[in-house]
């Protein structure tokens, strides 16, 4: 089963970088964890991102419409500062491993969720084989690029 862990922001990730010594810190602790994840097979991919006032939005509209919003954006609980992808076996395994994460935001309250992608079995009949034949070819052609 493969997984998207988000670590979601708070207001302090959306103010921008922490204090050296708590970033060095958070790297040494963030780092070990991130290395059993690796060794154990588990972790596929993964990284932090910047505050929204970095980002865009872009909203699609009825009718085919699309406006773009520049951040930074109100919402905080609603925004992610940072991911990983994830192979387990099952979602308990995924919720295992985030309870021995390190506190990803020091000092305040933060959440992370975990929430599973969708396989071709999701779709049934609508995924048919032609579908299933250009979903490879695209893997294939993102795996070439690395």
């Amino acid at each position: 089963m493969k997984v998207m862990v988000f670590v979601k922001a708070t207001p302090n990730s959306e103010k921008g970088l922490p204090a050296p010594e708590v970033m060095q810190k958070l790297f040494a602790e963030m780092g070990a964890f991130n290395e059993k994840l690796i060794k154990a097979g588990v972790m596929k991919d993964g990284d932090g991102l910047k505050p929204s006032k970095f980002g865009k939005r872009v909203t699609f509209k009825a009718g085919g419409k699309r406006s773009v919003i520049d951040g930074p954006f109100a919402e905080t609980k609603e925004l992610v500062a940072g991911y990983w992808v994830w192979e387990v076996k099952s979602m308990d395994e995924a919720v295992e491993w985030v309870m021995q994460c390190p506190d990803p935001m020091p000092g305040e309250q933060s959440d992370i969720e975990i929430r599973p992608f969708y396989t071709p079995e999701d779709f049934g009949a609508a995924f048919t084989p032609e579908l299933q034949q250009t979903f490879d070819a695209q893997r294939d052609a993102i795996g070439r690029q690395k």
